[in-house]
């Protein structure tokens, strides 16, 4: 059975940092994209960064790029999402998701998702 569980999320000032985590179990990590989404309340649920399977290939969305950093540690299936420099307009549920065909920032290319992590900025 396929679990992702994120962590790291909660409450910070605009301008602080964040760092959320997921953990991956149930499937071959290295075989997966990863990426990160973000719903907030009202909204759809947008893309927000993808990591290529071994962490060479990154992308972001234009309005966290230069803020947040993926990453991803293939040896203990954990996926990171890096948040510098927060705005209150980055408040929503994160949450990690993954697939293993071409790079895509739809959700709909997605197999697996998290339950998300809460992160409320405040300004």
């Amino acid at each position: 059975q396929v679990q992702l569980v994120e962590s790291g999320g909660g409450l910070v000032q605009a301008g602080g940092s964040l760092r959320l985590s997921c953990a991956a179990s149930g499937l071959t990590f290295s075989r997966y994209r990863m990426g990160w989404f973000r719903q907030a309340p009202g909204k759809e649920r947008d893309f927000v960064a993808s990591i290529s399977r071994q962490g060479v290939n990154t992308y972001y969305s234009d309005s966290v790029k230069g803020r947040f950093t993926i990453s991803r540690d293939n040896a203990k299936n954990t996926v990171f999402l890096q948040m510098n420099s927060l705005k209150p307009e980055d408040t929503a549920v994160y949450y990690c998701a993954a697939e293993n065909s071409a790079q895509s920032n739809r959700a709909e290319a997605y197999d697996y998702w998290g339950q998300g992590t809460q992160v409320t900025v405040s300004s």
